[in-house]
């Protein structure tokens, strides 16, 4: 008689296991403990076998004959279900194996060890975050360029273009792995490119001109005096405009980098865009606005320590807010400060360009020059900075602006003039 299930669940354990069929070969075991497994009792190859066909109440009656039904149609075309069902399983932790996300997890791995922390932080997480839910689970060769597609699409639904960017490069770089591992054979990430909609042009850096510059750093010192910024954000600021470096840069110095005694400041590889280490050296003022703080975070890692956050650095937009308040939403950024520095001591042309460049850190691409420099241009670029700084000064105040003459160090004692000349 075949089974119901109220007879299954009624069905008590006893000392040894209990049997009840259902017929065909189907039954129900029911353990001392418990435990009721669902059995397919049949023959193949003269041979007497059993599958297991899971767990009740998991597997239910009806899905237990299903399962039953799909083994014996095996059966009667002459295939073993037993078998058949081990090489599912094999083929599935295959698959598991060779999932996207378990490739692309296996090249984070290889790959992290010469990657910054960060960088490698990053790198993973953007991909959990928006691949590994939508295919990360899938055999790397059953993901195709519409797949990809629709994962960039979403993003740039949202705006975020740059998002966009390193998802297309990381997908494409998990897929060329598979390729050169063996298990993969085709790359649809490369296949995509014409599908993407076009990255909006890139706004710079609102900043003011020289001209607009002396009356912004007169507000900006008008605003401290009235006490409305707090003493940590206004030296942000301020040391934004003295080193021109950028922002991120600024927001996350430590005390650890500075050499104050010796007007240094050192931002190591990690917290730099092109992950090379940064000497920037510091003016007197500059000198002044860090010792000025040290009262205040010098017991603390960061110099510029959130309000909110246990270890956490002010925001990006903290000086954002302050540049705001005192009139200028829009027309300057802390950004700006590169952009007037860059500016105003190209034009004068008599500095030698490769040292602006130098302090705003872009990256050479001649590699013979590049190597020349790894000097930094020490002695040459502090000049420059106290130049700038008095020139700040001057400007804030009103007075005659300095003359780079009275600063440039003398040719002898600077061996790389006679390498590259002077700007015409």
């Amino acid at each position: 008689m075949p089974l119901s299930d109220i007879t299954i669940r009624n069905t008590k354990p006893a000392d040894k296991t209990r049997k009840l069929a259902d017929g065909g070969g189907l039954y129900i075991e029911v353990a001392p403990s418990g435990g009721k497994w669902w059995r397919f009792k049949y023959r193949f190859a003269g041979k007497e076998k059993r599958l297991s066909l899971g767990v009740y109440p998991d597997v239910g009656l009806k899905d237990a004959r299903e399962k039953h039904a799909e083994a014996r149609k095996l059966l009667a075309a002459g295939v073993d279900p037993g078998v058949e069902k081990q090489a599912k399983k094999r083929q599935a932790k295959l698959s598991a194996a060779n999932s996207f996300e378990a490739i692309a997890r296996e090249f984070h791995a290889l790959k992290s060890p010469i990657w910054t922390p960060h960088h490698a932080t990053n790198w993973i997480s953007v991909l959990e975050r928006e691949v590994f839910p939508k295919f990360g689970n899938r055999p790397i060769t059953e993901i195709e360029a519409p797949d990809v597609l629709d994962v960039l699409r979403a993003v740039e639904a949202r705006g975020t273009f740059e998002t966009r960017g390193r998802i297309l490069q990381r997908v494409r770089a998990v897929f060329a792995y598979g390729i050169a591992s063996g298990r993969s054979r085709h790359n649809p990430a490369v296949e995509i490119s014409g599908a993407l909609a076009p990255r909006p042009k890139v706004k710079h850096f609102a900043a003011l001109s020289e001209k607009e510059l002396p009356e912004f750093l007169r507000a900006l010192a008008a605003y401290q005096e009235r006490a409305k910024s707090s003493p940590i954000v206004f030296a942000a600021t301020r040391l934004l405009a003295l080193t021109f470096v950028r922002t991120g840069e600024v927001r996350g110095a430590q005390w650890s980098e500075f050499d104050l005694d010796a007007g240094l400041w050192v931002i190591p590889a990690e917290r730099m865009k092109a992950r090379e280490p940064h000497s920037i050296p510091l003016s007197r003022q500059a000198v002044e606005v860090i010792r000025s703080l040290h009262p205040l975070t010098g017991h603390l890692p960061a110099l510029f320590p959130s309000r909110n956050r246990d270890g956490g650095t002010i925001s990006e937009n903290t000086v954002l807010k302050v540049i705001e308040r005192i009139g200028y939403k829009g027309r300057m950024t802390g950004h700006g400060f590169r952009s007037i520095a860059s500016t105003f001591l190209n034009n004068l042309g008599t500095i030698r360009p490769d040292m602006i460049e130098a302090q705003l850190a872009h990256g050479d691409k001649d590699q013979v020059r590049a190597a020349y420099n790894r000097a930094d241009y020490i002695e040459y670029r502090k000049a420059m900075m106290q130049f700038w700084a008095d020139t700040l000064d001057k400007m804030q105040t009103g007075k005659k602006l300095p003359k780079w003459a009275d600063y440039q160090p003398h040719a002898e004692s600077y061996h790389a003039a006679q390498v590259i000349p002077l700007r015409a």
